[in-house]
């Protein structure tokens, strides 16, 4: 380490020189300390490696918390144990008139964090313009598909005009905003609080919705026609794609306003898609120009399964930017059943592909009167206690997060979301809530072994195809069948302590069993690429209807199609899309009743053997060997049906998908109500257990022979005695709480 660092004091030195371009933007240059700046690198690129775990929160989001508190609420941030600080430097807010920059508050805040010894994640804010630019660049405000025009308004969760910003299609706008990052990076990039930035906060385009879609302005028009010309090369080919013969010049291709199963409602999301993250790439690129020395992070929503089409959330995508990636998920918005939780973090984990994810914005206080709660029990994450504070905590623990931060210290004073989510008291004095996420941060980073380990690979994959989400939307107008029918599967998986690890399709073959949920549409590449998973050797689970639209929403006369009919040894007979008849269709697989949805195939036989039928006698399933691989098609989608029904047979049919492809389950739990979870990598091995419920259990886990063997097991966490014989751990776990096993 002492070679790296001298290393890094080296890269500093050599860097210090550049810090003169502040003058450009008419910032006053700061003194370059290259040891310290030298050490602050090192300890950043450890909190990078999962060595420290950054615990804190969203502190100031102009005006709050008030001016006179800030000095105190620092020095109890620190003295209760946190380490992190992150603001929102809001665009709108600090360059007051062009050129003109009032840096006060933020400087302040960065001061009083290197004076407590707290570390800042800077969070740029290009989503909210000064009111100036919203009039000089008129033309780049955001326009709806029905004309209308967003102004400029006060956000929801900052007292502050200016949101949403300004549509960065339009290259004035862009250069202004660029102008203010390069200030920003500029201003802070040697300050010694600085652990790094947050870019485009949670990902989120300002798409709109299927009825009223964001932004029909000139500046995206024209992005559009540049991606189409590129994605078919010529005009011509572009309106035999769209059904549009006759246009004269790339002037006239205009975005759809009204998205149908048609190529170009498809190819309008694609581009709002690529263009959201061809914005999030210049940000990236921007910082990492100007400071190459401090963490780029950034998270989103854990939206991917739901929000791709209207807000362009995908986790593989944003996280391979980043140096740290992350999610906001806060159990008031989505409900306090564990399952959400861990199929968020574990859908995060898989983007971030190994990188370290922060749960950067998680629940530590109440959300009162939005239109999420209403409805819902207390207890359902609506009025949290010290106890929701650390079950919470240790489930993202138990996934893989290395980092966790509030989206408020103290709760906001002003707004439609005052007193929301913050473990302090709305006058920054400690609550209990807050003196235990204390307690989960000491614990934390007195631990640093602990993170160097990582949870283990699932047994099963759950495989995420972009076009089924888009094709769902532009048929349905929303993403309800393809989400569901994939959190259906996570959760049947989940509820036998199955780990389902979520995968992109360039990282199939790393699993030896994969389950595809609502394939409807696929492309061809996409069939292409299941063929030679299969064929090499992979076992893959499908459910019905697969590439049933090909390639622009097109229907195939022979189904599956594209030649997954020979992959599945399996032709359709007839096929019903009744999704209002079907809430209650059962079918039999393998000798389970469960119950399917929304769509049913029934099949002929083409190579394949019958593994299950209907109830009119026609074939539901069909099992087929394929290369060195097996399939499993079956006509209909249990995970959506597992969703709604939440049967005990579709819990035994997925159980009976790893002996299919001849697998063990790793981690074995006798207790549903608990979850159990295996880390394991330089740090050691961990067993998380966690108990979600309200009463002590007692719970014994098995292991696969493949986690190794083991002499003992010592709770780093807590209390609590473990017994062992073999690979069975047997303990106490106490209610809303864990367990954290080191097994030696």
């Amino acid at each position: 380490m002492k070679g790296d660092l001298e290393v890094t004091r080296r890269e500093f030195v050599r860097t210090a020189a550049l810090l003169s371009a502040s003058a450009a933007v008419g910032l006053p240059a700061m003194e370059v300390n290259a040891d310290a700046l030298a050490q602050q690198l090192q300890q950043s690129k450890e909190v990078a490696m999962g060595s420290v775990f950054p615990y804190g929160a969203v502190y100031f989001r102009k005006s709050n918390p008030p001016a006179e508190d800030w000095a105190r609420d620092h020095q109890t941030a620190a003295r209760v144990g946190m380490n992190t600080m992150r603001h929102w430097f809001l665009w709108g807010a600090i360059e007051v008139a062009p050129g003109k920059f009032d840096w006060a508050d933020y400087d302040r805040m960065m001061d009083l964090a290197a004076a407590n010894g707290l570390k800042v994640i800077i969070g740029e804010f290009t989503t909210n313009a000064p009111e100036w630019a919203f009039h000089r660049y008129a033309a780049a405000r955001y326009k709806s598909s029905d004309g209308s025009v967003q102004n400029s308004e006060i956000g929801e969760s900052t007292a502050v005009g200016g949101f949403p910003g300004l549509c960065l299609d339009n290259p004035e706008a862009q250069a202004a905003a660029e102008r203010f990052l390069t200030a920003l990076v500029l201003r802070y990039r040697n300050h010694p609080a600085l652990l790094g930035y947050d870019l485009w906060n949670e990902n989120t385009y300002a798409g709109g919705g299927a009825r009223k879609m964001n932004c029909y302005c000139e500046g995206s028009k024209q992005r559009l026609r540049e991606w189409l010309r590129t994605r078919y090369g010529s005009l011509q080919a572009l309106g035999k794609a769209w059904g549009r013969y006759s246009y004269e010049t790339w002037d006239q291709v205009e975005p759809p306003e009204n998205l149908g199963g048609y190529a170009e409602g498809l190819d309008w999301l694609q581009f709002r898609i690529d263009d959201a993250f061809r914005m999030l790439k210049w940000r990236v690129d921007l910082f990492r120009r100007l400071d190459p020395h401090h963490l780029i992070c950034a998270h989103g929503v854990a939206g991917t399964l739901e929000t791709l089409p209207s807000s362009a959330h995908n986790e593989w995508r944003s996280a391979a930017m980043m140096d740290v990636w992350g999610l906001t998920w806060v159990a008031s918005r989505h409900g306090n059943a564990p399952w959400l939780q861990y199929q968020a973090m574990d859908l995060v984990r898989a983007g971030a592909r190994d990188k370290p994810f922060w749960h950067a914005e998680a629940e530590a206080g109440p959300l009162w009167m939005q239109p999420q709660v209403i409805g819902r029990p207390r207890e359902d994450g609506r009025q949290p206690d010290a106890e929701d504070v650390r079950i919470w905590n240790l489930i993202s623990c138990a996934c893989g997060a290395r980092g966790i931060l509030y989206p408020r210290w103290r709760p906001l004073l002003d707004g439609p979301l005052f007193g929301a989510f913050g473990a302090f008291a709305m006058d920054g004095s400690v609550t209990p809530r807050a003196e235990m996420a204390g307690n989960v941060a000491k614990w934390a980073n007195s631990h640093a072994d602990v993170w160097q380990s990582k949870p283990v690979k699932g047994d099963v994959g759950l495989l995420f195809i972009p076009e089924s989400e888009l094709f769902n939307y532009v048929q349905q107008g929303d993403t309800a069948y393809y989400a569901q029918s994939t959190k259906g599967a996570y959760q049947a998986f989940f509820d036998q302590n199955i780990l389902a690890d979520f995968v992109a399709l360039e990282n199939i073959d790393e699993y030896k069993l994969v389950y595809l949920s609502y394939p409807v549409m696929l492309k061809r590449e996409t069939a292409d690429r299941l063929k030679k998973y299969v064929q090499n050797g992979g076992t893959l689970i499908c459910e019905g209807l697969p590439a049933y639209f090909g390639d622009h929403g097109h229907v195939g006369t022979v189904q599956p199609n594209f030649g997954l009919d020979e992959l599945f040894g399996a032709r359709e007979k007839v096929v019903e899309f009744d999704p209002d008849l079907s809430e209650q269709l059962m079918l039999e697989v393998k000798g389970s009743k469960i119950y399917g949805r929304y769509f049913r195939q029934d099949y002929d036989l083409h190579g394949g053997k019958a593994a299950g039928q209907y109830s009119n006698g026609n074939t539901a399933a069909v099992e087929n060997t394929f290369g060195q691989g097996r399939t499993l098609l079956i006509g209909s989608f249990p995970g959506a049906g597992y969703y709604l029904h939440h049967g005990a047979a579709t819990k035994e049919l997925f159980a009976g998908f790893l002996k299919l492809a001849g697998l063990t389950q790793q981690v074995a739990i006798d207790d549903p109500t608990l979850q159990a979870r295996l880390h394991q990598g330089v740090g050691g091995t961990h067993l998380w257990v966690t108990n979600p419920t309200r009463e002590a259990k007692q719970v014994t886990i098995t292991l696969a022979a493949s986690t190794g063997e083991f002499q003992s097991a010592i709770d780093a966490w807590g209390q609590s005695h473990i017994t062992q014989t073999g690979r069975k751990f047997t303990m106490n776990v106490p209610p809303r709480d864990a367990v954290v096993a080191m097994l030696r």
